[in-house]
């Protein structure tokens, strides 16, 4: 069998800087519109209020559990907060809110917005929204594809889940 423990301990840091990074972003985007919609009250619809908020929580969340997951890693490997079922168990959780925040994002805006010929107020600045929720989302299903080939590893091996990632 490969020992991807190298790989892992490399990689592992990278992944979530950047899961953090993007996630920062789209945080800061979202909380922005939230507070220029709710400052004018001039949502253009409830719906695309209600999943701006869902993205701003979904964003903050991700940037203090990405967070957690960094400082555990180099702190704590060998506690179960590092362990592969917790990181299995939160990537899931959060794929599931990413996917859903940015695909129901996506629909309410109707598909993308062109804001050259659109009324949408912050059209750039909502569609920026949308393309970084997509670009965590697919961060977040490549990170679970790999905890998932990581885990399954593990218990073909005959390790618990519950045992250090790296």
């Amino acid at each position: 069998m490969v020992d991807t423990s190298a790989h892992i301990k490399r990689g592992h840091p990278i992944f979530f800087g950047l899961l953090l990074f993007f996630a920062f972003i789209e945080g800061c985007i979202t909380a922005w519109l939230v507070s220029k919609y709710n400052n004018n009250d001039s949502y253009p619809n409830h719906s695309i209020r209600d999943r701006l908020k869902f993205l701003v929580f979904v964003s903050w969340w991700t940037v203090f559990f990405s967070a957690a997951y960094i400082a555990a890693f180099f702190t704590a490997s060998m506690s179960f907060v590092a362990s592969i079922a917790s990181h299995l168990a939160w990537l899931a959780l959060t794929w599931l809110f990413w996917l859903a925040s940015t695909a129901s994002f996506t629909a309410a805006l109707g598909g993308g917005q062109r804001c050259g010929s659109s009324t949408l107020t912050y059209c750039s600045q909502n569609v920026s929204a949308e393309a970084f929720g997509w670009i965590e989302t697919i961060l977040i299903s490549l990170g679970f594809g790999a905890i998932l080939f990581i885990g399954i590893g593990a218990v073909r091996r005959g390790d618990r889940l519950s045992g250090e990632l790296a």
